[in-house]
């Protein structure tokens, strides 16, 4: 074999190994623009499902206050975050559990806006008893602690709506005590606020399938 041919072949295992190289680097580059574009579309997805999550959040809140735009308007009641709120003071009186004529009066007047609400989107309304930080000292008082005011205020208040024609498969209660206050309890003003009960309406639960035998 001359010089010329041994620097034929040389050159020609250079080329295959220059073209194994780039082989290699354009399966490489086509594996990470492919990569590239996964993530990006998963991107794109997650943006969409957020923005139809706003979107439907955004519709909840309007169609809420347009049920609720008399009771809002009269300031009887406050609607922040899909939480309906209502002074303690319009419901009962301090340390008591009877519901107040006033207060009567106004649970009746949401049970049909909230009816229809909440028969349109398949959900139910949580009844939530909160109460300030003062604890219950009176030896009159037959509640424990605020834990158990609480919880027979939303009991109370739950019972009204259901003898006001709400449906007792669409509503619940739940007792918060001085839980979640709205402002912290640094006077009375503010402990006057934090006694309240809301109502927010949550998703019902999907019926379980029954057993197969």
């Amino acid at each position: 074999m001359d010089e010329h041919d041994a620097a034929g072949e040389h050159s020609t295992a250079v080329w295959a190994v220059f073209g194994d190289l780039m082989s290699g680097l354009l399966g490489a580059f086509v594996l990470l623009l492919v990569g590239v574009m996964v993530v990006q579309l998963q991107l794109t997805s997650s943006l969409e499902d957020e923005v139809k999550k706003r979107q439907a959040e955004e519709q909840r809140r309007i169609s809420l206050e347009q049920a609720l735009a008399i009771p809002l308007a009269s300031g009887r009641i406050t609607l922040n975050n899909g939480r309906i709120g209502i002074s303690g003071r319009l419901l009962f009186a301090l340390n008591s559990d009877q519901l107040q004529p006033e207060g009567r009066a106004l649970l009746q007047s949401l049970v049909p806006p909230l009816h229809a609400y909440l028969g349109a989107r398949q959900e139910m309304l949580m009844v939530s008893g909160f109460t300030d930080d003062h604890a219950i000292r009176s030896s009159n008082s037959r509640f424990a602690d605020n834990w158990e005011l609480s919880a027979q205020r939303a009991l109370t208040v739950t019972r009204a709506l259901i003898e006001e024609g709400m449906p007792s498969a669409l509503v619940f209660a739940a007792a918060f005590g001085s839980e979640q206050p709205l402002t912290p309890n640094t006077s009375e003003a503010a402990r006057a606020q934090n006694r309240r009960v809301e109502m927010a309406p949550v998703p019902r639960a999907e019926p379980r399938q029954a057993a197969q035998p």
